[in-house]
């Protein structure tokens, strides 16, 4: 018997091998979208734009790279990831290298954050030059290619903003949106990525979570940009997005080739996350990592967490696919109260959303 039973697990898990290596081989992601596919997906995906207390033109949240090591030892890399918010998602992206990314956002605020980024990381050549380009600041003399992050953000805080720098960097971010790849922008769009790339010129690295809303943060400490850029995880090493070339180049490829595709979208909505599923199910793509920031905590104030579970059970997942949260404590905290982020089970904790009524 005993040996029976050896023999059939060692079945299961050659058969479980197979079925992975043929889910990998499955995936018909384009290597690149054509500028036409990237703009449609962009448009058809979206739902209308709806509101936040914050601008969240950065994540508040200096320990989401505490669950990388995990991470990327949990979800498959490779293919499909879906995520919320500012910058953070880059530094996902970096780590799981994704075949296309999604980043689904109730804000159209957010669709021209990240509007103004994939200009900046097609502009730029390498780290350096995209922290000058995203702060309209002179590149400092002398800095290395090969930097980390803490030495190229000390070098750009003794650094002035530039009014001409910034004039000339907004007009190559246009041209590249609407002349380069020919998107055809709203006024809505070239108002609301002025408004965010200005903001980044007046506040620059030492830019906040609230910089715009103009609190002080007496009481509270909010993480500068130089702060997460320049953050790691529990052990001291660094995977922010700007913490190695080869982070960022991994990000600016994708960009690149139109694959990160931001979506308005709210997580409880009829159509955006449902249309990313039918999307990627097209394409024999699954989920890799769904970054959901400490968004559910509002849909359960709202009661309507239900409806976002129904529309991530109709995502293409596996055993593997993980979901990334963010909140106070959890198991990768280590003690204090700063939001840290939590890896949990798709898989699981969205069975049988599909089926409620």
């Amino acid at each position: 018997m005993l040996r029976h039973r050896r023999i059939g697990a060692v079945t299961v898990a050659a058969l479980a091998l197979v079925l992975h290596v043929a889910a990998s081989a499955a995936n018909h992601v384009p290597a690149r979208l054509d500028d036409q596919e990237f703009w449609t997906l962009l448009t058809s995906l979206s739902e209308p734009g709806g509101s936040f207390r914050s601008d969240n033109l950065l994540s508040n949240e200096l320990r989401h790279q505490f669950v990388i090591p995990n991470l990327v030892q949990t979800a498959t890399r490779g293919r499909a990831y879906i995520g919320v918010g500012p910058e953070q998602n880059f530094t996902y992206i970096a780590a799981l290298q994704p075949s296309i990314a999604f980043i689904v956002d109730i804000r159209r605020g957010n669709l021209q954050l990240h509007l103004m980024y994939k200009a900046l990381f097609e502009l730029s050549t390498d780290r350096a030059d995209f922290v000058s380009r995203l702060f309209s600041r002179k590149p400092p003399d002398g800095l290395r290619a090969a930097a980390p992050a803490a030495e190229i953000f000390d070098a750009y805080a003794e650094v002035e903003a530039s009014q001409a720098l910034y004039d000339r960097n907004l007009k190559a971010i246009e041209a590249q949106l609407s002349g380069k790849h020919g998107f055809t922008l709203s006024t809505e769009d070239v108002a609301g990525i002025e408004y965010v790339y200005h903001a980044f010129f007046t506040f620059g690295p030492a830019i906040n979570y609230s910089s715009t809303e103009g609190v002080s943060g007496a009481g509270s400490y909010r993480p500068t940009y130089a702060d997460l850029m320049t953050a790691t995880d529990s052990d001291g090493r660094a995977h922010s997005y700007l913490a190695s070339e080869e982070a960022f180049a991994a990000v600016k490829s994708l960009q690149a080739r139109n694959l990160v595709v931001p979506i308005v979208g709210d997580f409880a909505g009829p159509r955006a996350l449902r249309a990313v599923g039918a999307f990627l199910k097209s394409k024999s793509a699954i989920v890799s990592a769904f970054y959901v920031s400490n968004v559910e905590q509002y849909l359960r104030v709202e009661r309507i967490w239900g409806a976002f579970c129904g529309n991530a059970a109709r995502l293409p997942i596996d055993e593997t696919s993980t979901f990334i949260r963010a909140g106070r404590g959890g198991r990768y905290a280590r003690g204090g109260t700063a939001m840290t982020a939590e890896l949990a089970n798709m898989a699981v904790e969205v069975d049988g959303c599909d089926r409620r009524p």
